[in-house]
């Protein structure tokens, strides 16, 4: 077959632009059915994605992250099955463009995971100040509302975002513990909790506020200090664990540059494709397994 071609004066480039250009006209033909197609698919994907960001107050149409979702999937996919059409490995290209679509089609949930992960700490990292603050307008005779607004006006995001949704809501006539429980909705740690029940046990049966968070930001220095301690400890196993997840790949790149021959068998022969893979993913199996192990919780 291949032979047939050359003889015909067909190069290899000839036949990816018409592969292109009979996918770029079906696409265009079929777009809004492939869109619905895809959208139901990953209907829940793109809803927890809009979910979270609504989490990270961010406001992006539901369209837009929908393309999104495409172009870091089936757009890169397309892409790495080009390349790898160009030079002539029709194979190990479809596996690996295989391989992108689903990644690209997955990540973005990790990502908007770790986005609310970062502002999670973000926010603890924020609530010794904030509560400092809000003892101390107690103290001056403010009320809570006030308070929470006195911290909106001093301190930075995320908290400042936080609370001033909890008084935008009060304000349209919310009570304020159901907003406060919104909070710990948004933010699900144990001294956001701490923070909010005191809030609300102590305005229906009475106390002193700022008592209490005075205490309750003394609890979460000792919380804060005790953590990075554990970090301390860790570093060590943490570093051992990125360190022997990157050996087989330092090691191929030597065995690379010594002798070329005997690793691209790894990637061009069925075997070794296979082999690569599982290497890839025992490897990760691995270090997800020794991230669970010194990750430990306070």
């Amino acid at each position: 077959m291949t032979e047939i071609i050359v003889q015909l004066g067909i190069s290899k480039y000839m036949i990816v632009g018409i592969i292109g250009l009979v996918f770029f006209f079906m696409s265009i033909r079929y777009v809004n059915r492939l869109f619905d197609w895809f959208e139901r698919q990953t209907f829940s994907t793109r809803n927890y994605i809009l979910e979270k960001m609504e989490l990270l107050f961010w406001d992006i149409p539901e369209q837009k992250v929908s393309y999104f979702l495409i172009a870091v999937s089936l757009g890169l996919g397309f892409f790495t099955l080009g390349l790898f059409l160009l030079i002539g490995r029709w194979g190990i290209g479809l596996i690996l463009s295989t391989v992108v679509v689903i990644i690209g089609w997955k990540l973005p949930r990790y990502l908007i995971d770790y986005f609310i992960y970062r502002r999670i700490q973000q926010y603890q990292n924020q609530m010794v100040d904030g509560l400092t603050l809000l003892a101390n307008g107690l103290r001056a005779g403010l009320s809570v509302p006030q308070s929470i607004g006195m911290v909106v006006e001093e301190l930075p995001n995320p908290i400042a975002q936080e609370f001033s949704l909890i008084l935008q809501q009060n304000r349209i006539g919310v009570p304020l513990e159901e907003c406060m429980e919104g909070l710990v909705k948004r933010i699900p740690t144990e001294d956001n909790s701490m923070f909010v029940s005191s809030v609300n046990i102590l305005r229906e049966t009475g106390g002193n506020l700022a008592e209490t968070f005075d205490t309750i930001v003394e609890v979460i220095r000792e919380r804060i200090r005790l953590k990075q301690k554990i970090d301390t400890y860790v570093a060590q196993g943490m570093f051992q664990g990125i360190v022997i997840a990157i050996i087989p790949y330092a090691i191929g790149l030597m065995y690379y540059i010594q002798d070329p021959n005997t690793m691209k068998v790894m990637f061009t022969h069925p075997l070794g494709i296979t082999a690569t893979f599982a290497a890839i993913f025992l490897d990760a199996v691995g270090m997800m397994i020794i991230l669970k192990i010194v990750r430990i919780k306070v």
